[in-house]
């Protein structure tokens, strides 16, 4: 099972004899799931409808739905006055009449009042009614099956792009792995070496505290810790890819463990070489990180 990506957009339309609507809806990444959803008066079921179903099919994202509805039957509708907005402007038209002058209005000017007109749909029956919001119900679900298809091809390219990085990642903690800096020889010479001198210098402190601040010294230059540490969290993030669904949360919780070895490797690290590594593994971990962030 792949993962499922954040982003996405999706579309479907239907019609009747009367009207033909559109559904479209837009996905991007959030913290949570938030699902907004706008839609003309009368289609108040529709969006409740497909709310739950977008509710029930996504964990996470910001999720905005629209439905538009245009009438395709111009037949069944008429026109009328709204004879309560026309009171109130002769009305008003009366009222200042002493104190402006003015001619008399035309059934032009009165017309062209934005809201004068109303429009009538003939009655329809609630068979009819019933139907076309079991079809715009249906359109809004086909849509969010597309938008689920469209994340989650996004979300089989994400995939291919984080494996690539824990790749690269698994790489360089093996070049740090073997270079001299990590090696157990090595580390073993620089104790040798830091107790020798520690026993060379004109200190009071007995041989065997300074046998232990020496081996402290070197056990906090040793990295061997923290790449185990990088290869369990990696071997984690593996898994977690590998069992997809909403695993967005827990990927980015492992980007933080992977960035705090990645730093503590580079504080104790005292080599040119494995700092350099070190630096690499963080760059990669931010681009990760970066990835993980449109993951659901």
């Amino acid at each position: 099972m792949t993962v499922q990506s954040m982003t996405g957009f999706a579309r479907a339309s239907g019609q009747d004899e009367r009207y033909a609507w559109v559904w479209e809806c837009r996905s991007v990444n959030a913290r949570g799931l938030d699902v907004r959803c706008r839609v003309p008066n009368g289609y108040e079921a529709a969006e409740q409808a497909i709310r739950a179903a977008a509710n029930k099919s996504f964990r996470r994202g910001n999720i905005n739905i629209g439905l538009s509805v245009d009438r395709v039957d111009q037949t069944q509708t008429q026109f009328r006055v709204n004879r309560d907005l026309l009171d109130q402007v002769l009305s008003l038209r009366d009222e200042l009449g002493d104190a402006v002058a003015a001619t008399a209005p035309t059934i032009e000017g009165l017309l062209s009042i934005r809201g004068m007109l109303e429009t009538v749909d003939l009655s329809e029956d609630a068979e009819a009614l019933a139907a076309r919001e079991s079809a715009v119900i249906a359109s809004g679900t086909e849509m969010l099956a597309a938008l689920a298809a469209a994340r989650g091809n996004e979300g089989a390219q994400l995939h291919s792009i984080l494996d690539a990085q824990l790749g690269s990642l698994e790489g360089l903690s093996e070049e740090a792995g073997a270079t001299a800096a990590a090696q157990p020889d090595t580390i073993r010479a620089r104790l040798e070496a830091v107790l020798a001198e520690l026993l060379d210098a004109d200190t009071q402190l007995p041989e065997d505290r300074l046998a232990q601040e020496a081996a402290i010294l070197v056990g906090k230059a040793d990295v061997r810790e923290e790449l185990d540490r990088l290869g369990v969290h990696i071997a984690g993030a593996r898994e977690l890819l590998s069992d997809g669904a909403a695993v967005g949360r827990r990927l980015d919780f492992l980007c933080q463990e992977l960035n705090r070895e990645a730093n503590t490797l580079c504080s104790k690290s005292a080599d040119v070489e494995l700092t350099r590594i070190g630096l690499a593994m963080k760059a990669t971990i931010e681009q990760f990180r970066e990835q993980v962030q449109n993951v659901e």
